[in-house]
């Protein structure tokens, strides 16, 4: 991943652990839970700045969502730290409607990449905006969970909260 070099970022405590939150001057670029995977090394070296508008207003509509109260962020998102292949990716999962799923297979459909299910995979656990980017909203070809760069549970809840039912483990 490559930010902006001024990037700058804050943190909020959430009902899932605590959150932290970067922005660039195109928008909203960082959204990871703590200790989520694929966390940016820099992030600590970021300058704090919790008055910024874009951090304070994703915060509260991350708190919002997780509220049950907002579908989604009304943010302008930076996704240009990913590859070309990673933007489509990304892009992609934005398209996916608030209560639905979709399987990493479709997905790869979605973006004329059919074979490439394997990396349409590895860029949705590379995406930087968890919950602003909607990765928790794909799931296994036969409906189950699979990974979440911020962890199943988290994934669950999420899911939960937008009235999708998961089945039951075996």
């Amino acid at each position: 991943m490559r930010f902006h070099p001024f990037t700058v970022q804050s943190h909020a405590d959430t009902p899932l652990g605590r959150v932290w939150f970067a922005a660039s001057p195109l928008g909203l670029c960082g959204l990871w839970f703590d200790g989520q995977r694929h966390l940016p090394g820099e992030l600590q070296a970021w300058p704090q700045a919790p008055q910024h508008p874009v951090l304070r207003a994703a915060a509260q509509q991350l708190q919002q969502v997780l509220r049950g109260e907002r579908a989604g962020f009304d943010l302008a998102l930076d996704l240009s730290g990913g590859t070309p292949f990673q933007q489509a990716v990304w892009q992609a999962l934005l398209r996916i409607p608030h209560g639905r799923t979709v399987s990493y297979s479709a997905l790869a459909h979605a973006i004329g990449k059919a074979q490439a299910v394997r990396a349409v995979g590895a860029a949705v656990g590379r995406n930087p905006l968890s919950v602003a980017v909607p990765c928790h909203r794909v799931l296994g070809s036969d409906g189950s969970l699979t990974g979440y760069a911020g962890g199943l549970e988290r994934k669950r809840t999420l899911l939960h909260l937008e009235g999708i039912a998961m089945k039951a483990a075996a």
